[in-house]
Order: structure tokens, then C-alpha cells, then sequence
């Protein structure tokens, strides 16, 4: 079967009146993008930001005349700014989606290998991940940026705080490295969920806590600290962060970008003694020690 793409380009006042509209006409699926590199970072809780320029595109079969829909969208007062008509053939997408997907290696020994994929070195240390809802696959230069700075560490029988554990993919790399045992935290229920079956896959379940992050554990402290986040709430969080950490202990924080890593290392500077910012792209990470007495 041949599938239809309409691509329409937008903003963000008449953006979310298009998907609505199109989804009426009988699109199968309908997606927002930005229109002009522009992102949009760390919106208020409960906000929807989208782009000054959106593309809303469109799925349809190739059944459906897509030019009786841009005529109905004439008649509601949509018109778009402009638009473009791609036909897709039809093939096995999962197979497709799969082969985005390779196994990564970070350090010396770490890789991150898809369930579906042959580890590359069987003796290196291989954490078994796939693509899911929950945030952090290794793909992402912020996680990169931990990955590479936990497979470096001296995590031998420590114990590791992953704040925003997202997929899990910090506490488990962790564990399978050397930690003793971990606790991750997040904010989204789903992040738990996919934190603790990512963790039964790799074999670490039994070493692995999670909680909400506002029902950590009373006097909880830790000898390793990673959090991938945001910096606003990297900052905001500073002083509870630092209250985790026995003196001497690891601290790595990303989720920063370049411009904004000034700010978090002053946030965190009264407690950590820290190391030379780490940059890759547009983003970084800071990291450092915990001070003997702050």
C-alpha cells in the first residue's frame, strides 16, 4: 500500500487548529515539527510551547484526494502557508525504525547494544537497551556525556543517585560497571516503570531502588550523584543535591546547555570542587567532588 504525506507549513496559532481539522478529513496520523530550528527549551510545568514556524504533517492513504482536503481547509479558514505532497511506499516500518538503532560504545568498555542486535564485544560490558517512551538511550549527547564520565569512575561497591532516571539508563550502566547499588528517582511514573523492566532485563533488578523524586528516603546519602535533568532544575535543586552527597562523593550533571553551564556550576560551586566543563555539541556537563566540609 502507498501512503500519503501532507506537509503543511504553519505556526503556532493556527497549528493545533490544523491537526484538528485534519484528523477530521480522516488523516491516519498527524505530527507537529519544527519549522525552522528553533527549539524550545525546559517550557513551565503544564505548558505546550510550539515553534514560531510548525510543520503539521499529515498521513493518508492513497486512497484519499489530498487536494479535496486543502480545499476543505480553504472553506474552515486554514488555509496553510504552503505545502507539500509526498507519497510513501509501504514497507515493514518496525524492520525500518529497527535499523536506526546500533549499538554504541562509550569509554573503553561500556556499550549499549538493542535487544535485537549481537553485542559487538561479548566481553565488554554490554547493557541491553531499546528505544522506549522514557527519556535517555544513549543517543542524546547529554546522556552520552554521563555514560562516558560513569564507565571512567571508580563505582566499585558505591552507592549511586540517579536523579530524572528517565529509562534507567544511568543507574543501570552504573550497576553493571561495578556499583553496589543504586536508587533512581523521577518525577513521571512511566519513567519508573521503564526504569525497573530495563533493569530486570540487564539482570541488576535486585540492586536497584526507585522512587518518586519527592519520596526519597529520609537521611539518604550517596557516594556517586548523576542527574541528566534541565539546568532550571539543576539549579533549583542545588542544595537538596549536595544534602545526597557524603563528602568525597562523584557528582555529573548534564542536561546543560553551553550557555547555561556558568550558572549550574556556580549553583553547585559553595558545596563541589569541580573539573573543567566537558563539552559535546551544544551541550555539556559538569561534574566534580564533593567538599570534605561545605
Amino acid at each position: 500500500m502507498t501512503w500519503q504525506q501532507l506537509h503543511l507549513a504553519s505556526d503556532s496559532q493556527q497549528a493545533d487548529a490544523l491537526q484538528d481539522a485534519l484528523e477530521t478529513l480522516g488523516a491516519v496520523a498527524v505530527t507537529l515539527t519544527d519549522g525552522a530550528d528553533q527549539p524550545v527549551f525546559e517550557p513551565p510545568p503544564g505548558a505546550r510551547p510550539l515553534w514560531r514556524a510548525t510543520v503539521v504533517t499529515a498521513l493518508f492513504s492513497d486512497q484519499d484526494d489530498l487536494q479535496k482536503v486543502l480545499q476543505r481547509l480553504d472553506a474552515l479558514g486554514l488555509t496553510p502557508q504552503d505545502h507539500r505532497i509526498e507519497r510513501l511506499e509501504d514497507q515493514v516500518w518496525e524492520r525500518a525504525w529497527m535499523d536506526d538503532f546500533a549499538p554504541m560504545r562509550f569509554g573503553e568498555r561500556l556499550w549499549i547494544v538493542p535487544t535485537w542486535c549481537e553485542p559487538p564485544d561479548p566481553e565488554a560490558v554490554n547493557l541491553r537497551l531499546d528505544p522506549g517512551l522514557a527519556f535517555g538511550t544513549g543517543t542524546h549527547e547529554t546522556t552520552a556525556l554521563c555514560l562516558e564520565w560513569l564507565e571512567a569512575a571508580p563505582l566499585a561497591g558505591k552507592r549511586v543517585l540517579d536523579v530524572g532516571c528517565g529509562s534507567g539508563v544511568l543507574s543501570i550502566a552504573a550497576l553493571l560497571l561495578g556499583a553496589g547499588q543504586a536508587l533512581g528517582n523521577d518525577i513521571d511514573e512511566q519513567a519508573l516503570l521503564a526504569s525497573r523492566a530495563n533493569a530486570e532485563a540487564n539482570q541488576v533488578a535486585d540492586r536497584l531502588d526507585l522512587c518518586p523524586a519527592d519520596a526519597m528516603p529520609a537521611g539518604f546519602q550517596c557516594d556517586v550523584l548523576v542527574a541528566n535533568i534541565l539546568a532550571a532544575p539543576l539549579i533549583e535543586l542545588a542544595p537538596t543535591l549536595a544534602s545526597y552527597c557524603k563528602p568525597g562523593a562523584l557528582l555529573a550533571l548534564s542536561g546543560i546547555l553551553a550557555e547555561q553551564a556558568q550558572a549550574v556550576a556556580e549553583a553547585y560551586r559553595p558545596w563541589f570542587d569541580l573539573s573543567p566543563i566537558e563539552q559535546r555539541g551544544d551541550w555539556v556537563r559538569v561534574d566534580g567532588v564533593r567538599k570534605l566540609s561545605a
